[in-house]
């Protein structure tokens, strides 16, 4: 992987211009108007509510950046239809009580245009009710556990479905059928973990075991003790935040020789980076994204990582959120020159009528191929990785294809475009395994 310095002037007005380019002026082809001289010198307004303190620090910070990293390179290269983007952005501290407060302020009184927020899914449901009362257009960019069907959430990154959906049928096949559940205590890990279910189930694998750890935790002796007793051929971590890193520390010292997947370790905190080797030997990750996804638009010279680590030199890692938040923005760019506006039913609209990256008119997101807002469900069909960490914790591909989203549209029937709702949409609901 390459992390070549790029001169200032390189980074805004080549490499920067390499995904706007593509985008700017596309709105003529598909039926959107460009605004007027006088209004190209207004700016519109984009807030961004990521962690920047607190327990999901280590995996916020990174959205924090990339989100600017996306706005600097637009507003360098003419900004969205001529509007240069101005930010409202504050430090959460991973606290859901201050997301409240701040979403709030964002819209009450700083009147985005649009909203990224959030890294929990506990915290996108803390701030829901007040987007929707207000009818403000969201972007939640975590991976998650899937299901929100809701007129103003944009949920763009990977769904369990998607994330599990392409490691648990590897894990299956090379290791076997017997499986054991390790997952947070929240929303996120326990429907997770209900996917996992309903994967081994389609997959003619057995779930041995589950168990829902609280964040709180970091102490993980029981735990492996259970795990060694059931002896599956593999477990399922959906383990989340700082203080669950110590599991992977404490099953190497255990010896607990097991292959691993995951939809949240390395891919988001970086794991393979931070800890000493063994600790992530033989981790699989199902992920959208890491730093190390080997494509062009990603890795090669003037890259999406080159570009990241010439704003930020000393930031530790780009991590699977952070693409999500950078393409996102992006994507909005595409729907409001699309719009010819910025008011936000109207933006909407055009996100609805399916906004694609990787076209000839808008060059691939770093993860690959084309990637595209499916308009009736407010998700992504993204390209998906299988990342493994070997015993000194190099990373290698070993499987990669596009996932598309298929809980909401195809079982839920999610269709906001013709039904607008405000719900989320579960396993237990559509899966007896599940329950």
């Amino acid at each position: 992987m390459s992390r070549s310095p790029l001169s200032r002037r390189q980074f805004l007005g080549a490499s920067g211009a390499a995904l706007v380019t593509g985008l700017a002026g596309c709105s003529a082809g598909e039926g959107g108007t460009s605004t007027d001289t006088a209004s190209s010198t207004d700016t519109l307004k984009i807030g961004v509510l990521e962690d920047q303190s607190g327990n999901f620090a280590l995996v916020g910070d990174p959205k924090a950046k990339a989100s600017m990293l996306a706005i600097e390179e637009i507003n360098a290269n003419g900004g969205i239809d001529g509007k240069q983007i101005e930010t409202f952005q504050r430090d959460p501290q991973s606290d859901n009580q201050r997301y409240q407060e701040l979403t709030r302020t964002a819209i009450n009184e700083e009147n985005v245009d649009a909203l990224w927020a959030g890294y929990s899914s506990a915290t996108r449901e803390a701030i829901r009710p007040i987007i929707d009362r207000n009818e403000q257009l969201y972007f939640y960019t975590t991976q998650y556990e899937g299901g929100v069907c809701d007129e103003f959430t944009f949920a763009v990154g990977p769904t369990a479905r998607q994330q599990l959906g392409i490691v648990l049928p590897y894990l299956v096949e090379e290791f076997g059928p017997d499986i054991y559940t390790i997952a947070a205590d929240y929303n996120f890990g326990q429907l997770s973990a209900d996917w996992v279910k309903v994967l081994a189930n389609e997959n003619d694998a057995n779930v041995l075991g589950e168990e829902f750890i609280p964040l709180s935790e970091s102490s993980f002796g029981s735990t492996i003790n259970r795990i060694q007793e059931a002896d599956p051929d593999f477990v399922m971590s959906m383990l989340v935040g700082a203080n669950h890193t110590s599991f992977y520390e404490q099953k190497a010292s255990a010896g607990l020789d097991i292959p691993i997947g995951t939809s949240t370790a390395m891919a988001q905190g970086y794991e393979h980076r931070r800890l000493d080797p063994p600790a992530m030997a033989n981790i699989y990750a199902g992920v959208n994204y890491m730093e190390e996804v080997p494509t062009e638009s990603n890795t090669g010279d003037g890259g999406f990582v080159d570009r990241y680590f010439e704003m930020y030199p000393d930031a530790p890692y780009l991590n699977e959120e952070a693409e999500t938040n950078y393409f996102s923005t992006y994507m909005y760019k595409k729907a409001v020159e699309q719009a010819g506006t910025t008011e936000q039913p109207e933006v909407i609209d055009a996100l609805e009528s399916g906004i694609e990256l990787g076209t000839e008119e808008a060059p691939e997101a770093p993860e690959g191929e084309t990637i595209r807002l499916d308009g009736a469900t407010h998700h992504v069909d993204h390209h998906m990785w299988i990342m493994r960490a070997d015993e000194e914790h190099n990373i290698e591909a070993v499987e990669n294809r596009q996932i598309p989203e298929t809980f909401l549209s195809e079982t839920a029937g999610c269709n906001l475009p013709e039904n607008p709702e405000q719900t989320q949409y579960t396993p237990v609901d559509y899966y007896e395994e599940a329950e």
